[in-house]
């Protein structure tokens, strides 16, 4: 006898959010029913442990899929737990037991919007009803294990009653019988059917066969589950080049099992290149999620922190609770969990490979160290584990090829050395010839080179190392005199310091030609071979934000510094000899722009060095021989003049400048 029943909720508004709501394609609706169907079996299974006397003992555990495009219906078989009369009502009405009028006054509330939908709905466990997305009426024909149990139908067209009777099938499972719209036909087309498996059920732990196929669509072997003892390099390389097309060997792979305190097992990789194959199957960057090798995310950014996106591979939880769709997963303890353990195990295997095979690290280190340098600003909270694998070029043997540690750094200070000094410089060069490191140089003292063009973003995050503070070297109150030993250079001529009376008259004429564009000129205790150097006197995290801003091509503020100046350089006693010559000359003016503006470029903040080529010129002129009175020297004007507007708000301190300003690419 046929029996109705009504839902108790408004099932059309209901199924309504479900539908055009919560899912992004069509094509989920197969993975939600072939994932019911795994669960079936596993559950069969199961019960196969402690009761042998079931309906039909020996039948295949598996899942069929069978196209039916005369009669336009799309049937997903199982030979699963089944079930009998109550339990079709009680797992199938299950919208009748969750409180849907709740629900839909919350969806209400929240606008209806997808994802309030997602946020709210993970108690439901309705995704059974996506297949509404492509069918207008469902009949669901099962059998339970027991043999006392017969065969019953369930049927719903979606609207405000499903109906319960007798049917007939002899073999233990259920038969899920879709009559598919009008605009779902693709889904009667074997192809079609195979390429969603292939997308999100290859793993399924049962065959999947699909039509008149005697071979399962899907793999079943699912390589991340299996002993890692078990698995061959090569067929770790195999699987990563299917898993993402890409035709070079990844540098690093991590295969994780655990079972406490939470079950999952994890296959990640470290690409071979930071440049994406165009061939690639990985669009995105994230991980994939599987729960009991069922997929429900393509790409899962919630599993590793931003700066190891660049990881790729497979997560699979046994314990991971789900929302109705499987597309969002819910924000639980499992998932923090989850991220807490991975972002450890790849952190500790990098740092393994830094300390025991640092030439296979430096590979990663290449390609990839700009992303672990942004995490220590992004996620101080790994800090510790950051400093550890970070390598850079030194002025220890000034070679571009070499890399140290922060550790080997602080091993070798000199004497009295209490703070790590680097140089912060668009290249390495350019960075190596910088007048800021004559004192240093003198000294022994060595100096790392933040060359790379997210250095300047580590440096808001990268402040101290083991209570040694990280200073640059433009600081102006670095004091050296009890640092390192001096150097005696007593090959290298040297001139009598300026006397000061001289040195008076020369720094009020720089300070009157550079007015506010400096913030000070002074003498400089530790110039050597350099006329000039600019100093700053902030020490702030984002000191260097100019840079940043000016890497994401942005307008950005030229920062004001103080001039020091050298007094035994000659071009300084050149300079102040034409001075006390012809005060009114104005090619000293001239002088002081350029020293003023070498400054700028040695610093390497100079806004258009090209445009220094006219005052160039006319100085190699006057050396070269031509009369200062036939130079037009007033036509050379400043290159530096004023300072434009920031676009963006200034920033007080380095969690401000994570919000304010973008992350930069290291490429860039």
């Amino acid at each position: 006898m046929t029996e109705t029943f009504t839902f108790k909720a408004e099932i059309k508004q209901l199924l309504d959010i479900l539908v055009h709501s919560l899912y992004t394609e069509r094509d989920i609706f197969l993975r939600e029913l072939v994932s019911n169907a795994s669960d079936a079996l596993s559950r069969l299974q199961f019960e196969q442990l402690t009761n042998h006397e079931m309906v039909d003992p020996e039948a295949e555990l598996a899942i069929e899929i069978k196209p039916n495009e005369e009669e336009l219906t799309l049937t997903i078989s199982d030979s699963g737990i089944g079930m009998n009369e109550q339990e079709l009502v009680d797992n199938l009405g299950v919208i009748a037991h969750s409180g849907a009028k709740s629900f839909i006054e919350a969806m209400k509330q929240n606008g209806g919007n997808a994802s309030a939908v997602q946020e709210v709905i993970g108690q439901f466990g309705v995704g059974f009803y996506a297949l509404f997305m492509v069918a207008d009426k469902v009949r669901v024909v099962s059998r339970s294990y027991r043999a006392e149990d017969g065969a019953y139908a369930w049927e719903s067209d979606g609207g405000e009653t499903y109906t319960v009777e007798p049917a007939e099938r002899e073999n233990r499972g259920t038969d899920v019988i879709l009559y598919l719209k009008e605009d779902a036909k693709e889904f009667l087309q074997e192809w079609k059917l195979k390429e969603i498996i292939r997308k999100h059920s290859d793993y399924v732990t049962y065959p999947i066969y699909i039509g008149d196929d005697e071979e399962a669509s899907n793999k079943q072997q699912a390589i991340w589950r299996q002993d890692p003892k078990e698995v061959t390099e090569e067929a770790y390389k195999d699987f990563y080049k299917m898993f993402t097309l890409d035709f070079t060997d990844p540098l690093h792979h991590i295969h994780m099992r655990a079972d406490v305190p939470l079950q999952f097992y994890a296959l990640l990789f470290i690409p071979g290149s930071s440049e994406q194959n165009m061939f690639s199957l990985r669009k995105e960057s994230g991980l994939k999620l599987y729960a009991r090798k069922v997929m429900i995310q393509e790409y899962s950014k919630d599993l590793l922190p931003e700066y190891l996106q660049f990881v790729q591979g497979v997560v699979d939880s046994e314990d991971l609770p789900l929302s109705v769709s499987r597309e969002s997963v819910q924000a639980t303890r499992v998932m923090a969990n989850l991220k807490k353990t991975l972002t450890s195990k790849v952190l500790g295997d990098l740092k393994r490979m830094a300390k025991n095979k640092t030439e296979d690290y430096l590979q990663i280190y290449h390609e990839f160290g700009h992303f672990l340098k942004q995490g220590l600003v992004a996620s101080p909270e790994n800090r510790d584990e950051l400093e550890e694998i970070l390598f850079f070029s030194t002025t220890l043997d000034d070679d571009p090829d070499k890399f140290y540690t922060l550790a080997d750094y602080v091993e070798r200070m000199a004497e009295n050395q209490d703070d790590i000094y680097f140089i912060v410089g668009d290249d390495f060069q350019s960075a190596r010839r910088s007048p800021h490191l004559d004192a240093f140089r003198q000294r022994g003292i060595e100096v790392l080179y933040f060359t790379h063009p997210i250095d300047s973003f580590m440096s808001m995050g990268l402040t101290e190392y083991k209570g040694h503070k990280l200073r640059s070297v433009d600081e102006a109150d670095i004091d050296l005199k009890d640092v390192g030993e001096l150097k005696d250079d007593t090959n290298e001529p040297k001139h009598e310091a300026l006397a000061e009376d001289d040195f008076s008259a020369l720094r009020e004429r720089f300070s009157a030609v550079l007015g506010d564009r400096v913030q000070g000129v002074r003498e400089s205790k530790s110039l050597t071979g350099s006329p000039a150097r600019l100093v700053s006197d902030d020490k702030a995290p984002q000191r260097n934000m100019f840079r940043i801003n000016r890497l994401l091509d942005r307008e950005f503020q030229l920062p004001v510094k103080t001039l020091e100046l050298n007094l035994r350089h000659p071009l300084l006693h050149n300079l102040s000899h034409m001075l006390a010559a012809q005060s009114n000359t104005p090619m000293v003016d001239v002088v002081i722009e350029q020293v003023f503006e070498t400054s700028l470029l040695q610093d390497g903040i100079h806004p258009d060095p090209a445009a220094m080529a006219t005052r160039l010129n006319l100085l190699m002129q006057a050396a070269t021989g031509t009369p200062l009175n036939d130079l037009d020297v007033q036509s050379v004007a400043p290159v530096v003049t004023s300072k434009p507007e920031m676009m963006v708000e200034e920033v007080t301190d380095a969690d401000d400048a994570e919000v304010e300003t973008e992350t930069p690419e290291a490429d860039e």
